[in-house]
């Protein structure tokens, strides 16, 4: 069975990623041999992908197919304050900006010879795909206040979790340098949509953490293979070694059981289709809702919804901005200036939530009148 895993991962790692991934079913398996013609090429890699996919994993196995023993570096272009990420990336010189003490070679310097994986490049600023577009047609960097160009060896593996081409149309994304990554890529189809890899995975899981908790020999009863199976897997590969991890800490006498198992009820999303699912009732419930508010007209409407929009979606991800920004299909660092502003983010000064709307009776026989709350649920 191909098995690609991340190295040195702890039992608590708290990384969102995937450390494992196989391609046992046959979605899974066309994207392997993709991947195997795509390799020797050096050629610039778009990886598409859920959060979760295992879209590291297969950065790190294209530069093993065509660089093996040289160095492999991953960036989270979503880490970095918007200010430091092209030092990060291109490096500066003594004196470049204030704090700057000392010249600094960039991850692109660091990674010569080897590979360069750029995790959720979609978060990028303008100004560094500027940079970076030139990196990529003349192979060289320029570190932030100098003016002498260096050449630079390197091949570039990016990944997103967003549709580019949206980021494009909304001026978020240069059309460039999205036409200059979109030559060889790879989609990653999530969890749910490679149900054959979702059994094995469970089984290299149990093994892994098995060993490491030093739980002897585990199996899976039959209840709780069809409840993986039937799982929607929202958090993909992630969301499924978390929840084998669980498993093994409350199961008993060697057996996990669909009651060890902390599964989420969730909507099945196998039937969606790729332009998004039909929300029915839950779209007419919001838009009832909305006509209520423009009946209303509350003072600086845009402002509420978007801002009761935003909060309410960070709180349903748990506080993780990743995930908010999936879920609204935005960038993180439209996300993160956002709940900044809210007052969301630990160490902000936290503002006064929404304003109320004052109190109105409604008439008992309007069938216009909803809450929002029940339309946001049913949207969820």
């Amino acid at each position: 069975m191909p098995l690609l895993t991340l190295p040195h991962v702890g039992v608590s790692s708290p990384s969102i990623r995937a450390h494992a991934l196989v391609f046992e079913d046959p979605r899974s398996a066309a994207v392997l041999a993709r991947l195997r013609r795509l390799a020797p090429s050096l050629a610039t890699v778009l990886v598409t992908g859920e959060t979760g996919t295992g879209k590291e994993l297969v950065a790190r196995h294209i530069h093993e197919l065509s660089r093996p023993g040289r160095p492999f570096l991953a960036v989270n272009c979503g880490a970095f304050a918007e200010g430091l990420l092209e030092s990060e990336l291109f490096g500066h010189e003594k004196g470049a900006f204030t704090g700057a003490v000392g010249a600094k070679a960039g991850w692109f310097e660091a990674a010569e010879g080897g590979t360069l994986f750029l995790d959720e490049i979609g978060d990028l600023p303008l100004a560094a795909q500027v940079k970076l577009l030139r990196v990529l047609q003349e192979h060289e960097v320029v570190r932030l206040g100098s003016r002498r160009p260096k050449s630079v060896d390197v091949r570039l593996v990016a990944a997103t979790n967003v549709r580019l081409e949206e980021a494009v149309a909304s001026g978020r994304f240069r059309a460039d340098l999205f036409y200059r990554l979109n030559v060889a890529t790879l989609l990653l189809p999530p969890l749910r949509e490679r149900p054959g890899d979702i059994l094995p995975l469970a089984l290299h899981f149990l093994g892994v953490y098995g060993h490491k908790l030093q739980s002897g020999p585990v199996v899976l009863t039959s209840d709780a293979e069809r409840r993986l199976l039937e799982h929607a897997w929202p958090g993909n590969i992630r969301e499924l070694e978390n929840v084998i991890h669980h498993a093994l800490l409350v199961c008993h006498g060697g057996r996990v059981t669909a009651a060890d198992l902390r599964l989420t009820p969730l909507v099945p999303l196998r039937s969606a289709s790729p332009a998004g699912r039909e929300l029915g009732s839950s779209r007419q419930a919001l838009e009832t809702a909305l006509l209520e508010l423009f009946e209303r007209n509350p003072p600086d409407l845009f402002a509420l919804v978007e801002q009761t929009l935003m909060q309410t979606a960070y709180r349903y991800c748990d506080d993780n901005q990743l995930e908010t920004a999936r879920l609204l299909g935005l960038s993180r660092n439209v996300v993160r200036a956002r709940l900044i502003q809210y007052g969301e983010l630990q160490g902000s000064v936290r503002r006064s939530p929404p304003p109320r709307l004052p109190a109105k009776e409604p008439a008992r026989d309007d069938p216009r009148v909803v809450s929002l709350a029940p339309a946001r649920r049913q949207l969820g």
